[in-house]
């Protein structure tokens, strides 16, 4: 029977700018029982990344220009945290009342810009996403490395909604030292059938299955170690998660919204 497991680091320490994540993570694993091996694909929140990279913004220190008060108004939202979006945006594809939908500076499609308050201590803290998701997977892919010999991958995942679906699902942000896909196309179904189109983006079916033990709330369980995915997943050094992103050409929904 064919199976993989997925453990959910316990006791996992707030983190704080500057902490060796890496050196957290490993240290996390052997007080669990549990040792890293060659070929494991280690799943972390971004928000542990925004943390030690300072990337936590106080609402306080930010002012609003005339283009985030004008959005602002049209949004129904504060202002400053608007101009926190508007820094972090390439190009904003809707506002409406509690909506603001971006393309932000990693080309992702995301509801404010994936800022967001959600285990952020302090009033008035929020926490941006890496500025470069993928270069801290690898760094702190290279750093377990260097703590392990172990060869593991990394995806830094985030929540987000889905068009035309309720409900929110985890997906990969950042990698490191994995393909993003599985692909299928050229082999036969079960009836000698050519698949044509069946490109999985299995990096993001990674990250969603991470969610299930790795919870949203108050669990304290932001890193996830997956085993046994070997003959699923590919070694890919220098993929990216960029990979996972559409162009313009190929957007199906271009000049919908």
């Amino acid at each position: 029977m064919r199976s993989f497991t997925a453990f959910a680091l316990e006791g996992f320490p707030l983190i704080a700018f500057g902490d060796d994540l890496a050196k957290i993570i490993v240290e996390t694993a052997r007080k669990d029982g549990l040792e890293l091996e060659d070929g494991d694909v280690i799943v972390a929140a971004q928000k542990i990344f925004s943390k030690t990279e300072k990337r936590v913004v106080k609402l306080r220190d930010v002012a609003a220009s005339r283009r985030a008060q004008e959005l602002a108004k049209i949004v129904g939202k504060d202002p400053r945290f608007v101009e926190l979006v508007l820094r972090e945006t390439k190009k904003v594809l809707k506002a409406s009342r509690e909506i603001l939908l971006v393309e932000d500076v990693r080309g992702l499609i995301c509801i404010n810009a994936g800022i967001d308050k959600s285990n952020v201590e302090g009033r008035g803290e929020f926490a941006l996403l890496p500025e470069n998701p993928d270069r801290s997977a690898e760094e702190c892919r290279v750093r377990i490395k260097q703590l392990t010999g172990r060869n593991v991958a990394v995806i830094i995942c985030d929540t987000y909604s889905r068009p035309f679906r309720r409900g929110q699902v985890n997906f990969a942000i950042g990698i490191a030292g994995i393909n993003s896909f599985r692909d299928y196309r050229g082999k036969k179904d079960l009836f000698g059938q050519i698949l044509k189109v069946k490109y999985v983006a299995v990096v993001d079916e990674i990250a969603a299955a991470a969610e299930l033990v790795m919870g949203q709330a108050r669990e304290a369980r932001p890193v996830v170690v997956f085993r046994g995915l070997s003959g699923v997943v590919e070694v890919c050094e220098g993929c990216s998660a960029r990979d996972l992103q559409i162009s313009s050409e190929e957007d199906l929904f271009k000049g919908v919204l």
